[in-house]
């Protein structure tokens, strides 16, 4: 039986999509906010009852709790890796995949009053809905200027680009400083490591 006859063999009641809330640990969530993905993929979920397709999901932190992104349960696919972060990680299987649809990961929102009994929680989809109008209308996108400076020592120009990308893909943005600023206000540039603003100035330390 196909997806599609299983879906039409359903009744109205069961085809209403589900709500979730996801618990991320806290390296995971740190994780999430170095590096842009457009979905949320996680492993290692017991075998019980697992969102579908479709479904709605509320992603949280704890520590307190906090919403950090709202998604959709997506298809996991062949490329499912185990770390989201090196694309040469061996494929995972059994994979929860989350395509974001509202991110919130630099300000999470607090909730109250919200008991889960482990990473995946089913949620009434009014409680979803309650938790979604927390987060409030999206901010306006802007244009952004990103750079990452680095001296190289080489001996033509394609080798201090080879050595430059070297240098991103084993330090990556846990070490390696990124300099923004927004379109036409370059005074206003920042420094970010570790997905947060970090002083570069030696002299303001002291």
């Amino acid at each position: 039986m196909t997806d599609t006859e299983l879906r039409t063999s359903e009744t109205i009641e069961d085809a209403t999509p589900g709500a979730w809330a996801v618990l991320l640990p806290a390296e995971r969530y740190e994780a999430e906010r170095l590096v842009h993905h457009d979905t949320l993929e996680l492993t290692g979920l017991d075998d019980g009852v697992r969102p579908r397709p479709g479904d709605l999901v509320a992603v949280l932190v704890e520590d307190p709790l906090r919403l950090v992104a709202l998604g959709r349960v997506a298809l996991a696919t062949a490329e499912t890796r185990e770390d989201p972060d090196d694309p040469q990680s061996d494929p995972a299987s059994g994979a929860l995949v989350v395509s974001y649809t509202r991110r919130a990961l630099d300000e999470p929102v607090p909730v109250d009053g919200l008991a889960l009994d482990g990473p995946v929680t089913g949620l009434d989809p009014a409680v979803w809905r309650e938790l979604a109008d927390r987060l409030g209308p999206p901010q306006a996108r802007r244009s952004w200027l990103v750079s990452l400076d680095l001296p190289i020592e080489a001996a033509s120009p394609a080798e201090a680009v080879r050595i430059f990308w070297s240098y991103v893909q084993e330090l990556g943005p846990r070490e390696l400083p990124a300099f923004v600023s927004p379109t036409g206000d370059e005074l206003a540039m920042q420094a970010f490591v570790l997905g947060a603003e970090a002083n570069q100035d030696p002299e303001e330390d002291d």
